[in-house]
């Protein structure tokens, strides 16, 4: 038995269905946002484009993974404040010349990632590492938000 992963059907050939979909997508997205967030998150909803990211979490620290293909790392920026993690770039064209493109499905231009910590971070001890278009930032948790053994006395 073969397993074959699963293609959607090209719409190509009916670009408003393409369009109805990437705003259904958007209006999805909308509601998904909670009512406190940023106006600067908002304002971006329905421009540019926002790298896909991985949050898990260790005994010892919360890892995010954020694909980011095709990106320098001199073009990445990552802050930390008040338990939000941010991550903003952007990623420019790689045509030149006057060239003109056939088909572009790369998104290109600025982005801004803001993510919400589940727990304390030493932002001291934070590391980022940028390889084969993958970002692992990690983030020690403090010691407050360490896990304690709590022994039972008699």
């Amino acid at each position: 038995m073969k397993l074959i992963r699963y293609q959607a059907p090209e719409l190509s050939a009916w670009p408003t269905l393409d369009r109805w979909s990437n705003l259904r997508d958007e209006l999805n997205s909308l509601f998904d946002l909670p009512v406190w967030a940023s106006q600067n998150r908002q304002s971006q909803l329905f421009t540019g484009w926002a790298p896909a990211v991985d949050l898990y979490q260790t005994n010892d620290n919360v890892v995010a993974l954020v694909e980011l293909p095709g990106m320098r790392k001199e073009d990445i920026e990552i802050s930390l404040h008040d338990g939000m993690l941010t991550i903003e770039g952007e990623r420019k064209t790689s045509t030149s010349n006057g060239e003109k493109a056939e088909r572009t499905e790369r998104y290109v231009g600025s982005f801004r990632r803001s993510i919400t910590l589940p727990v304390a971070v030493d932002p001291n001890r934070v590391s980022a590492n940028y390889r084969d278009g993958v970002l692992t930032i990690t983030l020690p948790k403090a010691e407050e938000a360490k896990p304690k053994r709590i022994e039972v006395g008699s």
